[in-house]
């Protein structure tokens, strides 16, 4: 049995660094897995970065396709409200080159695969299994991510919010229109099967008009629990000057300036805790904007997961304030490292964060209410230290690579079945 991974890119990113992670969980247990990117930033030698070509003909064509591309969606550029995430189109500029390129196998595994793969020619061209492994909620969208509270994928999109339109036959319509002649046939084959990580992503997936027909699964994100586990953090505190009585509260997004990642909300909650011997650790891209006086120390993107989990280990507590979440993969990092969590009631969140278990739960985007549980948690020694130890038992039984490969494994072979 092999099995070949898609991907937009290999390890940039939460959906890329989940992809690349069960790829080599599989290996692991004996499966043959190949991963196929169009970008490739590792240099793991089974990723295989998609070769495009740099003929003159060719990047003719692709300019203009991108330009084609872009002329769609700027007619909204008047209209689209501000602080949202990437919409995407259902097409490439590769359009077909890649379904026609592809590496054999005897399942293909979709992932995150926006501007790489073109669904309705990857569909048309392929006649193999394929499971889908949902990272948000595009591909049973007209074009948004995540839908910020829009229902509009029960029927079939139009007059999109997040385009900031009121023209039901607009680009969101025409985007869901092409998945569903994409989707179709293999759903109606049985050739199609969704993966999601979480227990409110699948029930999206479900009530999506595009999916609601396709067999459905929940397998959680496993992780490397031999690189994210508990570690040694003597002398840390002092290097970046950490008091030692402060209590550490970490908070990790690839950027914080993601609206949907709510560090303003997290900011929100920590202004009325000035004072109260806490420092704020974030990871990620820019530093964050905070508007209080908050002891705060930034560390930038860290590229090394040996180092990430030094950083969750030397934490008191792990905060993701997120609005909207498909699973929360930095969550589970954190518990794996035995730093319990709080987080908001929403998305894959309460799959893992488990009040009175592994942590604290709050009411959604509720500044007063996540204020409130933080100073809950940060007040309580005993439970956090219980909490966190809990946190490492519950990772362990059900979320290690193993667990989730073998998982993958059953389901592709019922399919090759």
């Amino acid at each position: 049995m092999t099995v070949t991974h898609l991907s937009t890119t290999d390890i940039n990113g939460g959906a890329a660094r989940a992809a690349h992670r069960l790829h080599h969980g599989l290996r692991r247990i004996g499966v043959a897995s190949a991963m196929h990117v169009r970008r490739k930033a590792s240099q793991d030698d089974t990723v295989e970065a998609h070769d495009a070509g740099r003929s003159l003909l060719r990047r003719i064509h692709d300019r203009v396709v991108r330009r084609w591309l872009s002329s769609r969606f700027s007619t909204y550029a008047d209209t689209r409200p501000e602080g949202l995430e990437l919409f995407s189109q259902a097409r490439t500029v590769h359009g077909a080159r890649v379904a026609q390129q592809l590496p054999e196998a005897d399942i293909y595994n979709l992932h995150w695969i926006s501007r790489f793969i073109d669904p309705l020619p990857f569909f048309q061209n392929t006649q193999q299994p394929v499971v889908w492994t949902l990272h948000d909620m595009n591909p049973f969208t007209g074009g948004c991510h995540y839908n910020v509270g829009c229902r509009k994928f029960e029927d079939q999109c139009g007059a999109c919010p997040q385009l900031g339109s009121d023209d039901e036959s607009d680009l969101s319509r025409k985007v869901w229109t092409r998945k569903r002649q994409a989707y179709q046939a293999a759903i109606q084959n049985g050739r199609l099967h969704i993966v999601s990580s979480s227990t409110w992503l699948a029930d999206e997936a479900r009530s999506s008009f595009l999916f609601q027909d396709a067999p459905t699964h929940i397998i959680p994100l496993g992780l490397d629990i031999g690189t994210f586990l508990p570690r040694d953090t003597k002398g840390l505190r002092s290097a970046l000057e950490i008091p030692e009585a402060h209590r550490v509260v970490l908070f990790v997004a690839q950027s914080a300036e993601n609206h949907r990642k709510g560090f303003d909300l997290l900011s929100g909650a920590l202004s009325t805790l000035d004072g109260e011997n806490i420092t704020l650790l974030s990871i990620g891209g820019m530093a964050p904007d905070l508007e209080v006086t908050l002891p705060h120390r930034h560390l930038g993107t860290v590229e090394s997961n040996l180092l990430l989990s030094v950083f969750y280990s030397l934490a008191d507590l792990f905060v993701i304030p997120s609005r909207q979440e498909a699973f929360g993969q930095t969550a589970l990092e954190a518990m794996a490292c035995g730093t319990p969590v709080v987080g908001f009631e929403v998305g894959g969140i309460p799959d893992m964060v488990r009040p009175g278990e592994t942590g604290w739960l709050a009411e959604p985007e509720s500044v007063q209410s996540l204020r409130d549980t933080i100073n809950t948690a940060l007040a309580d020694k005993a439970a956090r230290r219980q909490r966190g130890e809990r946190c490492r038992e519950v990772v362990e039984a059900e979320y290690t690579l193993e667990v989730q490969a073998q998982a993958y494994k059953q389901l592709y072979q019922s399919l090759l079945a």
